[in-house]
């Protein structure tokens, strides 16, 4: 048995030199290949393989031949290498054309949680949403793709924590609050910036995706949901081109500001031909000590906009001290305080969002885009 508790970063360095890279010939360290190298005090080990364009085929042998040159070292527990690899620039075509996309093992439906603009509460939403699906009975996973600010294992009570390893060496998703959740979060030292290139971001959100037991044969997910992060960027296109998304909900607040971003988000949606499953309103009021509703970003934008280009329009979120506060606590307010208003306005959403996803399914009309 190991009798050491750590590994030097040096070592793993050597171990990941005698890796030749498939296309230099020379150790995929001095080739520059490695990136994120960070070996932890529990001997788990994760890194990054960064590709040439359109190489990641080519480096997958080497990929797994750098995880087991690291494993065999002593003081290592667990190794997880991520690859990443540009796509090759492709020629401009003729006409956008519907995307090729797969599906997720043992995942019935995968709904994107969006916000084309940061800083509107999406993850707070995107969290609680799910807890609420889960109250209905369903069987939900949440993955955290935003890579470069994640804050799934904060709203989860999951910090410090790190999924197990499967037999075949894919990951378990950790178990949190009746909910599989996964996160970039889990893999790497929170306090280290991740310095990604776009390719590298989706590289790793699409690896999250494959190589990630989300559910079994036995017992599959019914809804898995991907929290985006904000914007219409690389990490955004690329998912929803490789994934066969079955729909999305766009978190909004009333203001205009937001409500830009909101269109640009939906005419991205059209464009790579997800249907939107509703747009919900956050932060749409506050109700002061009378009960009377203070409209402090302004009223009903997100419902004009949803009326505008002919999207189901879920509800409205008030400003709740609450559910920040249990955001923060690792206690989503949904599974903690089921008895709230404002957890059962999430479960109303909810409702609504699951009527639209069968209805979309059969197919539903295609948003109108003025």
């Amino acid at each position: 048995m190991n009798n050491r508790l750590t590994v030097s970063q040096d070592e793993i360095s050597r171990a990941l030199n005698c890796v030749l890279d498939p296309v230099t010939g020379k150790g995929l360290v001095e080739s520059g290949r490695i990136q994120g190298l960070m070996p932890r005090a529990d001997g788990r080990v994760v890194f990054t393989i960064e590709a040439p364009p359109g190489a990641g085929e080519v480096y997958e042998k080497a990929r797994i031949a750098a995880e087991n040159a690291v494993r065999r070292l002593p003081g290592v527990t667990a190794v997880t290498a991520v690859l990443t690899a540009e796509r090759p620039r492709e020629a401009p075509r003729a006409a956008p054309q519907p995307p090729t996309a797969q599906g997720v093992p043992h995942v019935r439906a995968i709904v994107a949680i969006a916000s084309a603009k940061g800083g509107v509460g999406k993850s707070t939403a995107a969290v609680n949403l799910a807890c609420a699906f889960a109250a209905l009975g369903k069987k939900v996973g949440i993955l955290d793709a935003d890579v470069y600010g994640p804050s799934l294992p904060t709203m989860m009570g999951a910090v410090g924590m790190k999924p197990e390893l499967a037999p075949d060496k894919k990951l378990l998703p950790l178990m949190r609050h009746g909910l599989a959740t996964m996160s970039i979060g889990y893999l790497v030292d929170p306090e280290s910036p991740m310095v990604w290139r776009g390719a590298m971001a989706t590289g790793a959100v699409s690896q999250l995706l494959a190589d990630v037991h989300w559910g079994t044969e036995s017992a599959p997910l019914d809804l898995l949901l991907i929290d985006l992060p904000p914007g219409t960027g690389d990490i955004q296109l690329t998912l929803t081109q490789r994934i066969a998304l079955d729909g999305a909900i766009i978190i909004s607040t009333p203001q205009e500001i937001a409500l830009a971003d909101v269109r640009r988000g939906l005419a991205m949606f059209e464009k790579v031909h997800v249907p939107i499953l509703g747009i919900v309103e956050n932060m749409a009021y506050f109700e002061d000590s009378t009960g009377a509703r203070i409209h402090i970003f302004g009223q009903g934008g997100a419902r004009r906009t949803a009326e505008q280009f002919g999207a189901a329009f879920l509800g409205e979120i008030p400003i709740v001290p609450a559910l920040r506060e249990s955001g923060d606590a690792g206690a989503p307010i949904v599974a903690a305080r089921p008895d709230l208003p404002v957890s059962r306005r999430f479960i109303e959403i909810a409702e609504a969002a699951l009527v639209n996803l069968a209805t979309i399914r059969k197919p539903a009309p295609t948003i109108r885009f003025v």
